[in-house]
């Protein structure tokens, strides 16, 4: 089979993970219905591995995990890693904090939950957050129609530096602004998060 590098290529790239010669195999058999061994797979890894060495491409095939995945070459890191930390330096809006923060302190919540607090729809706010992975579907509440329950994800804990949950700040914690004009209002601390 002549296409079979081109075939290779394909699920390398589409591949989220590693791909390991076994799945190869298996995708392969499914959508072209030809058996191939190891060696062959091999052969037209090493193709591709031979046509990406050359100076113009900026990745390559590399044996990583157990699998095969395309990565950026070595000289193209520094680039790469700017364009990380300027994404990761992205901020947040003021409404996607305010659910990011009542999801922290209440979760697991719900979205009408969430809306009851702010006083308005979350809607995209918890798709921005489910987008930057800092949330996640935790299960469904047992009320009625079984609404979507959220919570903060280990993503959520990296981008803020904190190691667990108790860093959290308490809200007793919180600094009250010296303009405030008159006595301020008791918090209301749930004890079980």
């Amino acid at each position: 089979m002549q296409s079979l590098p081109q075939h290779v290529e394909a699920l390398i790239f589409a591949a989220p993970q590693p791909i390991t010669l076994e799945e190869m195999r298996a995708v392969l058999r499914e959508s072209v219905g030809v058996e191939f061994n190891d060696e062959t797979l091999l052969q037209a890894i090493e193709e591709l591995r031979r046509r990406y060495d050359h100076a113009e491409h900026s990745f390559e095939v590399v044996a990583i995990a157990g699998g095969y995945q395309f990565m950026t070459k070595g000289t193209y890191h520094q680039t790469i890693g700017t364009h990380l930390r300027q994404q990761s330096t992205k901020k947040l809006s003021r409404s996607a904090l305010e659910t990011l923060s009542i999801i922290a302190y209440k979760q697991p919540v719900t979205r009408s939950d969430l809306e009851k607090i702010r006083g308005v729809s979350c809607d995209y706010a918890i798709q921005k957050l489910l987008e930057k992975e800092l949330v996640t579907i935790t299960g469904r509440a047992d009320s009625v129609g079984k609404p979507l329950l959220y919570g903060v994800t280990e993503k959520f804990m990296d981008y803020f530096g904190i190691r667990s949950m108790n860093d959290l700040p308490q809200p007793k914690e919180f600094k009250l602004p010296e303009n405030t004009i008159g006595e301020p209002e008791e918090m209301m601390v749930d004890s079980e998060n």
